[in-house]
């Protein structure tokens, strides 16, 4: 089974992945990894850490020559700002982040030793993971890309079909990586506003992922629907507090008749649809169509003017401690999610169709794509 733990703190030495269950003899380039890490820290809105920090990733073990092994690939990405046993105790909790509910649980009269692995600097770790995910999953021909549908108010107009490939390029050319060139204005200036008042913005990504075959995941059980393993994944990401998949929310309101994707038959196509408003799904199992899935952020807790809290030891009144920060990360959080979906996507591939090596992999999946052109 495909898995990855991380470690590490905000200002520790190092953030640390090991992803272990990755078949041997996938080709694997650290410029592509790299490049990926470069993505999660572009966007405007981004503090001063991210032109601090040029994210790089050392590929400890589970490669040779490029190719891995069969065996567990670590991970390593160094903190250039590395200073955490220097850094001020915090008592004084922000409202929205894990300070005081962590510091409760684990019994700490210092906040930092929880605010340190709660920050969302631990989703570079995913990115790395992520990142490796993909170049797997390009083996099979599926592919990845993620825009930003909204900021704050502002939210942009949705645009003519474009490709993966055409998709991304065009979202990275942007500075909020939004595919309205209009909205990417409005939203600069509602970040601009927002980084005058000392304020945070929260907003929408979404994800699609194309060439996923039909038929990962499953209607059998609870825990292995495919959609609701994606949910998960998109949720655990920092800020996210809720998931849609497909037009999820807009078919709450419509009749069936205006939601369900009506099926077609032909020689040439098979069986296929003219719409996809389900993202991709139907009871759990991917369908064929490209997978979309979106996460919704809140505004970030820290604020430079920061809110009303209680000091933790005397019990008075005070405004909550100010961390470095952003005030928006929802470009960013695009490639998050990115990472976690390729993630899921490679783990159901490898469950469905197993193989111990590349090679074994492909032979079970073009197998199975032959038995569905006769079905």
């Amino acid at each position: 089974m495909l898995r990855f733990l991380t470690a590490g703190e905000s200002h520790g030495k190092s953030l640390v992945a090991i992803l272990d269950g990755l078949p041997a003899g996938v080709p694997i380039k650290p410029e592509a990894i790299d490049a990926e890490m470069k993505r999660r820290q572009f966007g405007y809105g981004r503090g001063p850490r991210m032109k601090l920090e040029s994210d790089h990733v050392d590929i400890l073990s589970g490669l040779r020559r490029g190719i891995t092994l069969g065996s567990p690939v670590a991970l390593e990405i160094l903190n250039k700002d590395f200073s955490i046993d220097r850094l001020p105790i915090v008592t004084q909790p922000r409202p929205g982040h894990a300070d005081l509910t962590g510091a409760m649980k684990y019994d700490h009269r210092d906040i930092r030793n929880v605010l340190e692995r709660a920050s969302a600097r631990e989703t570079a770790a995913r990115v790395a993971v992520g990142a490796i995910c993909k170049q797997l999953l390009s083996q099979l021909g599926i592919e990845l890309a993620s825009h930003i549908m909204a900021i704050g108010s502002t939210r942009a107009k949705p645009v003519s079909k474009l490709s993966i490939q055409q998709l991304r390029k065009k979202a990275d050319g942007s500075p909020v990586r939004c595919l309205d060139p209009q909205a990417t204005k409005q939203m600069m200036r509602e970040i601009d506003a927002c980084l005058k008042r000392g304020d945070t913005l929260g907003g929408i990504f979404e994800v699609i992922a194309g060439g996923v075959p039909l038929g990962l995941g499953s209607h059998v059980q609870y825990d292995r629907r495919l959609d609701a393993i994606l949910a998960h994944a998109i949720m655990s990401i920092h800020a996210v507090k809720a998931v849609e998949v497909g037009d999820g929310v807009l078919a709450a309101s419509l009749p069936g008749s205006q939601v369900q994707d009506e099926i077609f038959y032909s020689k040439a196509r098979g069986f296929h649809r003219s719409s996809n408003r389900s993202g991709g799904f139907e009871g759990g199992m991917t369908t064929g169509q490209p997978i979309i899935v979106r996460g919704f952020l809140k505004p970030l807790s820290t604020l430079r003017k920061p809110l009303r809290s209680v000091e933790i030891n005397t019990k008075k009144a005070v405004v909550a401690t100010v961390e470095r920060s952003d005030v928006c990360t929802v470009p960013a959080a695009g490639v998050i999610g990115e990472a976690m979906v390729a993630f899921e996507l490679a783990k159901a591939v490898l469950e469905k169709f197993g193989g111990d090596s590349l090679r074994e992999l492909k032979r079970n999946v073009d197998g199975y794509l032959r038995h569905l052109k006769q079905f």
